[in-house]
């Protein structure tokens, strides 16, 4: 019965590396696939921003059947559909992989070296991949939030340290500072401030609790699992953007500036 356990879990354990090998390709070449159409995008749209837009004007009513070209129609499909497509097959593909093979690994483990398995059921697995996926954004989000605040501190370090060497230069007689010039941050630092409570629906003088009660509110309304308008996704991402941005640096620094 061991031999046979054994070798059943072998096998499982094969199949499970073919998968993850397979879906691997599988990732890979959709991948490339999404990245071609975003430069073939962004090619375009360099093109139609350096003049590209003229043509139209000029053929007139001639450019309105150009427009329903079967490869001008067939060009938009593959630089607009494959990229929001593609992303999206992409991380059910991933999930997929994550899912299968763990079970699979799970049982090959059980079998030959008799370990107890990880989860019973079978969703569990998708459960601790939503889990994983999870903690990777919020790890992300807080890395970038780090790396913004980051940008800005040395933004305002550089204006208040040209400021010094500024007044400095007049004190000691030179007529003017020479050295690089620095714009003052705080004016589009403001501006960032008051937009990003403005899209959570919070007053500018909002303290840290009740920019999170609004942020929660938004983002449960337009969260992509709960709101199946076009634009949620969008709309859920600029309130993620405004709620990393209104942390309490920032909000400490604003109302310093006021």
């Amino acid at each position: 019965m061991n031999i046979f356990n054994r070798l059943l879990g072998n096998i499982i354990n094969v199949a499970a590396k073919a998968i993850s090998v397979i879906l691997d390709i599988i990732i890979a070449a959709v991948e490339i696939i999404v990245n071609l159409a975003l430069s073939l995008g962004r090619g375009l749209y360099g093109l139609l921003t350096m003049g590209g837009c003229l043509i139209f004007f000029v053929l007139g009513p001639f450019a309105i059947p150009l427009l329903f070209n079967p490869f001008i129609f067939l060009l938009v499909m593959v630089v607009v559909v494959i990229p929001i497509l593609g992303t999206k097959f992409v991380s059910f593909l991933k999930y997929i992989k994550y899912v299968f093979t763990e079970y699979l690994f799970d049982r090959a483990d059980n079998l030959i070296h008799g370990r107890r398995v990880k989860y019973e059921h079978f969703s569990d697995y998708g459960e601790r991949y939503r889990r994983m996926e999870w903690e990777r954004q919020r790890k992300e989000e807080e890395r970038r939030r780090q790396e913004q605040q980051r940008q800005w501190e040395e933004q305002f370090r550089r204006w208040y340290e040209y400021q010094q060497s500024y007044q400095g230069g007049y004190q000691q007689g030179q007529g003017g500072y020479t050295g690089h010039s620095f714009v003052d941050p705080s004016i589009e630092f403001k501006h960032k401030y008051e937009e990003s409570c403005d899209i959570l629906g919070v007053s500018y003088n909002a303290d840290k609790y009740q920019i999170k009660l609004a942020y929660r509110k938004k983002a449960k309304e337009y969260h992509p699992d709960l709101n199946k308008a076009p634009n949620a996704t969008r709309i859920f991402q600029q309130i993620n953007e405004a709620y990393e941005f209104l942390s309490d640096e920032n909000i400490e620094r604003y109302r310093n500036l006021n």
